[in-house]
């Protein structure tokens, strides 16, 4: 059997440290890398629902400007009629 001496115990303890910091120090950096590469296409990815959400919102508040012209337009149709009801009833147009 070998014997080992109290050097080559504390050289195999070094290298096998050495070894394991390395394979650490590997995956952390393919990790990070990793969640770079898909942090930046969820940022993407948000990035392009913000936009969409913002076109739709200008369609639609287009939409509603649209449809209050015409309530407006409506109801100043609906003033004029009004006052010339209001005229002819009390006789203010007849002078």
């Amino acid at each position: 059997m070998l014997g080992m001496t109290e050097p080559l115990v504390w050289t195999l303890i070094g290298v096998v440290a050495a070894g394991m910091f390395g394979t650490i120090t590997l995956i952390s950096t393919m990790f990070l890398r990793t969640m770079q590469n898909g942090f930046d296409g969820v940022r993407t990815e948000m990035r392009n629902e913000f936009a969409s959400v913002r076109t739709e919102m200008r369609n639609e508040f287009a939409n509603v400007r649209t449809e209050i012209g015409a309530v407006h337009e409506r109801i100043d149709h609906l003033d004029r009629d009004v006052n010339a009801i209001y005229r002819h009833l009390f006789g203010i147009d007849r002078g």
